[in-house]
């Protein structure tokens, strides 16, 4: 009954073929055929290597798709997860609390109003094609001061994930408390980050500001080349959200010999951190939500597992010197 993946996410935005359209040329998904309901539904299904994205919008402004863009802009609705024995993972969650939102669709609330579908594992299949992009290797999701530990708990009694990694992080006068839970598979993970009202208010407040409360900050896709991945999609026209020098002079005082060279991560910005298992790269899109919300992560994981100790903190530190620097 365990929950063993994430099928696809439901992405409910006010035009499903331009949302489509925009994430066919800039990362290159493939667009299954579009499809128009009798309620005028229009949905548009994408797929790179493991990954799946149900696209929805609605021109009824009732519909409970287009009542979501109202409160939150385009986002993740709905995060299917594949579960071995799906009805008996609805009766585990159900016992540990979970609000069943439609029980013949196996929908709980999950966090905010971004909700979990519980579904078979897909059908054994032919491998996917070789993509630039690969697999979901995470979801961040931002939550209101307070409900991260109700949060974990949610996760690790109602869903059976476990506590693999937590971090406090501080960015100058701001700060925020992340845990981040995984199935017993390890093909599941969410990232769950609240903001510590102890500091100043700053990127978490921000995000639950402008979305509404509680959603999905962004989705990652791993690579298994994360530099022509960079240099792919950027020459298509993404844009990723830059890194100062001075984080790049002091990676090798930091982890010593990096596996992609420091000068090419200095020249794409990509961020290097590692663990007990290896390293990770990872790099961030500049956000193109209108709300300046949800973004997308590249990640390529070299035998690390979880998120290293403290890359966060270390872009800071390196951010302040360069401030320094230039005040000289």
């Amino acid at each position: 009954m365990s929950v063993q993946t994430i099928t696809h996410a439901e992405f409910h935005c006010a035009d499903a073929d331009k949302t489509a359209a925009g994430l066919c040329a800039d990362y290159g998904f493939t667009a299954d055929a579009p499809a128009t309901a009798p309620d005028g539904t229009r949905t548009v299904e994408l797929r790179q290597g493991t990954i799946r994205l149900h696209l929805a919008s609605a021109a009824d402004p009732e519909h409970p798709v287009a009542d979501f863009v109202a409160r939150h802009g385009d986002g993740v609705a709905v995060l299917a997860l594949g579960c071995t024995d799906p009805q008996a993972a609805l009766e585990r969650a159900e016992r540990h609390g979970a609000r069943v939102l439609d029980r013949a669709g196996a929908l709980i609330a999950g966090f905010g109003d971004t909700a979990l579908r519980l579904v078979p594992l897909p059908t054994d299949g032919p491998a996917p094609e070789p993509s630039l992009l690969e697999a979901l290797d995470h979801v961040a999701i931002c939550l209101p001061a307070g409900e991260l530990a109700p949060a974990v708990r949610f996760c690790e009694a109602a869903l059976g994930f476990h506590t693999i990694f937590e971090e406090h992080i501080e960015v100058g006068e701001q700060a925020m408390d992340s845990k981040v839970v995984q199935s017993p598979s390890g093909a599941v993970t969410f990232t769950l980050i609240e903001p510590d009202t102890g500091r100043r208010p700053g990127q978490i407040d921000e995000f639950l500001a402008a979305h509404g409360g509680a959603g999905v900050q962004h989705l990652a896709f791993s690579t298994h080349d994360i530099t022509t991945a960079v240099r792919t999609v950027r020459a298509r026209g993404v844009e990723f959200l830059t890194t100062p020098g001075a984080y790049f002079d002091v990676l090798a005082e930091r982890f010593g010999e990096t596996a992609i060279p420091v000068e090419t991560l200095r020249d794409l910005h990509v961020l290097v951190d590692q663990d007990h298992g290896g390293q990770l790269f990872q790099i961030f899109a500049r956000s193109t939500h209108p709300r300046r919300t949800y973004f997308l992560e590249l990640i390529e994981r070299q035998g690390a597992g979880t998120f290293g100790t403290a890359n966060i903190k270390a872009l800071y530190e390196a951010i302040k010197r360069h401030s320094s620097a230039a005040s000289a």
